[in-house]
């Protein structure tokens, strides 16, 4: 499923070593803006321990991992939605994506500049959300004038879209992002089909210091993650130096690495987790002993959709799917006593996909 998370941030905050941890790529990451002049992409493999603990019960020949795509994008600056710096290319290159990560600079570094001179997290994100939402007044106004001209014909969807977008132009108008758009459910969609860059799901990354890391401590943590909570959103607080650091070790030299920072785990763990719920997306299992496979598919999606989601014959000729939970298997250890325990379930089209479902699709074409 070709979801992207777009990778955004003013320039020098550390978007491009996030990008090279998240997929130990070599994106140049050289300390003057727009470094990255065309967007990077990278796929990267989801975290996720139940896929491995399958794999212990089934030894498959082969695991294979969801994964998530991120794609990162050159340095935005005020003006951005005006053109200046390249921004015209670059917000087009964020319309492109589902969801966007911010990055925010927590760090202080005299030998990497910022462009307005100073460290200020809550000014950089209001000057980044400032210029996603004026670009979006433009796209709408835009949009206006041509449904002005064509909702007269009296087509009733057109009409209505009209009145949605003279809606969200006084809403956006306010200073308000178009997610904060009150809407009736039936035309949710309609609002979707405007690819409005502030309706897009947002996720925070607060980039840290190796010294604020350590002591877990920043001047900036408690009054950004206050701001960012009256948002109703969330901040994932990190070093990504550190992170490009962990990246590139082995196994064994990771754990003396978290020990040393004290952490469970890499903080990227976290981030291409959160960055994949942000999708609005989850997982369902195939196991067998050639494979063990996690799928993605949407939240709320139909068995039959699952099943598309492997092949679209299986989606095509779909008849029923057995189903098992994952929590039962490893309670159980064994699809034959979870058999004994009618634990296995057949379930027919109408059948709601949920994370961490086991399944096995019965198809013919």
């Amino acid at each position: 499923m070709a979801l992207k998370c777009g990778i955004v941030g003013l320039p020098n905050v550390g978007k491009s070593t996030l990008f090279n941890a998240l997929t130990q790529s070599s994106v140049p990451a050289e300390n003057y803006p727009f470094c990255t002049i065309d967007p990077h992409l990278g796929i990267v493999e989801l975290p996720d321990k139940r896929l491995f603990e399958l794999s212990n019960i089934y030894k498959p020949k082969k695991t294979t991992a969801a994964t998530v795509e991120f794609t990162d994008i050159a340095g935005l600056v005020k003006g951005a939605s005006k053109g200046e710096g390249l921004g015209n290319q670059f917000l087009s290159q964020i319309r492109q994506t589902a969801a966007i990560i911010h990055v925010v600079r927590c760090f202080e570094n005299e030998k990497i500049n910022h462009v307005d001179g100073k460290i200020n997290p809550i000014h950089d994100i209001e000057i980044i959300e400032t210029e996603l939402l004026l670009a979006d007044i433009e796209i709408l106004q835009k949009r206006k004038q041509k449904l002005n001209k064509i909702a007269r014909s009296g087509n009733k969807d057109d009409r209505i879209l009209l009145y949605i977008v003279d809606q969200l132009i006084n809403h956006c108008s306010s200073g308000k992002h178009v997610k904060t758009f009150k809407i009736d459910e039936e035309f949710i969609n309609l609002k979707k089909s405007l690819h409005l860059l502030t309706d897009k799901p947002m996720l925070y990354i607060g980039n840290m210091g190796e010294e604020d890391l350590l002591n877990k401590n920043s001047k900036h943590l408690n009054t950004l993650t206050e701001y960012i909570k009256n948002q109703n959103n969330e901040i994932i607080f990190l070093c990504a130096s550190i992170e490009q650091e962990i990246s590139l070790l082995d196994k064994k030299e990771q754990n003396t690495f978290f020990n040393e920072y004290n952490l469970s785990e890499p903080g990227l763990n976290k981030v291409i987790q959160s960055s994949f719920n942000l999708l609005g997306l989850q997982t369902f299992f195939t196991c067998g002993e050639q494979e063990v496979r996690s799928w993605t598919i949407r939240k709320g999606e139909l068995a039959p959709k699952a099943a598309g989601a492997i092949h679209s014959d299986m989606e095509r000729g779909f008849i029923k799917a057995e189903i098992f939970k994952y929590n039962d298997l490893i309670k159980y250890q064994s699809e034959n006593k979870l058999k004994e325990l009618g634990l296995i379930k057949q379930e027919g089209k109408n059948y709601v996909v949920n994370d961490g479902d086991c399944i096995y699709f019965k198809f013919n074409v």
